[in-house]
């Protein structure tokens, strides 16, 4: 009698820490960081700071769980298991929620970042295209996918530091600017380097966090990585410092070139300071880049959640046709169904492509913020359910706790209250708690005795 097939460890070290970058390294840095530069200025810089902090203890909360008990889905498993079934429940249809926001921004990037070269054709179009591609990738086996997602994200993390070094290159050598260093009094120069003061950060908090969201994913792999202990507390501890370094080290570059008030919120920022300098070939080059790195957090974000309708479907919280494996270890049947969600995605580029990269990022915030509270309240009370020799005998323990696990909580807290500010940013407040409100009805209605 054959085997049913399962999935497949077939992760490595180098391929989940790739993959995380992949997934953060994104749409937020490469596009929604000028609309963060234009509410903050270049104090933009402190908001990324103050968040990066904020994830690294998200992160190492969620490592003590994961390495303790890894598996795929890991903390919507851990919700159930320390907060109760709902919270499972809600927890996980949250995070496949999410990503399909967040997918359907990186597929609208996709679209923008077209026009560079084909300003005529429509955006759904390139947006179509790109989900169709991403679905295939993830449909082959794990190891493939993760071979793929590591030179995906390869790619535009050489890209970051060589835009890094060659941007030292103009701000201290003049490189491509006829020989005059540029400096980095454009830091400073068009209203201080705080023009719109301490409000200017906060407000700037819902877009920087969105650009944190992926980090998390290291825990949706634990599942299917082949040396958990090993591999998960690298990954965190690696991750989250080359993540604060590209986005501080490249828009610290990036507005010391280019005036942060001439920033166009309707382009990357990367491929502007290029243009900013002449080099019309590195902007290609650039947008090429951006593209890939759409690509790469769309296909990560596709894995996210196929993974997590199947350690759903696996609890008997989703239809148990969720829980089919292909022959290759991949969960086919909720890729595809994720796949066709994100026809949404398609639709609102045909119907309201203005608006959708905005009404997209901030309902995916919305959903991080739930999914980062509820791993670190399922953290405290993991760590509650420990004797002080358990707790000792903790290969990979979480930062400062527990007073870290509350700081992180209230700054979360503040960023969906500064959701409210913005019309745009407000829709999420809207979607969020309603698309919540519809989970814990069904959860009551239908999967409660399960």
């Amino acid at each position: 009698m054959s085997k049913k097939p399962h999935l497949q460890r077939g992760l490595e070290s180098r391929h989940i820490t790739l993959m995380s970058l992949g997934a953060a390294i994104g749409v937020g840095l490469f596009l929604g960081s000028a609309g963060a530069i234009q509410l903050a200025g270049p104090s933009i810089l402190i908001a990324y700071a103050l968040g990066g902090i904020v994830i690294f203890i998200i992160m190492r909360a969620l490592g003590e769980m994961a390495v303790e008990n890894p598996v795929a889905g890991s903390f919507s498993r851990y919700a159930q298991d320390y907060l109760g079934p709902m919270a499972g429940f809600i927890t996980g249809w949250n995070y496949w929620f999410l990503w399909i926001a967040t997918c359907m921004a990186e597929i609208t990037a996709v679209g923008i970042y077209m026009q560079l070269w084909f300003p005529d054709s429509p955006k759904w179009v390139w947006a179509l295209a790109a989900l169709i591609l991403m679905t295939i990738i993830n449909l082959i086996a794990v190891s493939a996918f993760g071979e793929f997602e590591f030179w995906f994200a390869f790619i535009k993390i050489f890209a970051i530091v060589a835009m890094i070094v060659l941007g030292l290159g103009v701000i201290l050598f003049g490189i491509g600017n006829g020989g005059i260093a540029v400096g980095i009094s454009n830091l400073w120069s068009h209203g201080g380097f705080m023009p719109h003061g301490v409000k200017g950060i906060f407000y700037s908090l819902p877009i920087v966090m969105f650009a944190f969201l992926g980090v998390e994913m290291i825990g949706v792999t634990a599942g299917e990585a082949k040396n958990p202990k090993k591999v998960i507390p690298k990954a965190i501890d690696t991750v989250l410092w080359r993540i604060l370094l590209f986005y501080i080290g490249a828009l610290t570059v990036i507005m010391s070139i280019y005036p942060w008030n001439e920033i166009d919120t309707n382009n990357s920022p990367f491929v502007l300071m290029f243009d900013q300098i002449g080099l019309r070939y590195a902007a290609g080059i650039i947008n090429f880049v951006v593209l890939t790195a759409a690509l790469s957090s769309c296909n990560s974000g596709i894995f996210s959640t196929g993974r997590m309708l199947f350690n759903l479907a696996e609890q008997k919280q989703a239809p148990a046709l969720f829980k089919k494996v292909s022959k290759g270890g991949v969960p086919s049947v909720a890729i595809i169904a994720s796949a066709f969600v994100l026809l949404i995605g398609v639709a609102l580029n045909y119907v309201v492509a203005e608006k959708v990269f905005v009404w997209v990022t901030s309902i995916s915030t919305f959903g991080a913020v739930w999914t980062w509270i509820v791993i670190l309240i399922s953290q405290m009370k993991f760590r509650k359910s420990l004797s002080q020799t358990q707790v000792s005998k903790l290969s990979y323990k979480a930062f400062l706790y527990p007073f870290s696990s509350y700081l992180a909580i209230a700054f979360l807290v503040l960023v969906v209250c500064l959701m409210a500010v913005f019309p745009d940013t407000r829709v999420a407040l809207i979607v969020g708690p309603i698309w919540i409100i519809f989970l814990v009805v069904l959860y009551l209605v239908k999967y409660k005795k399960a």
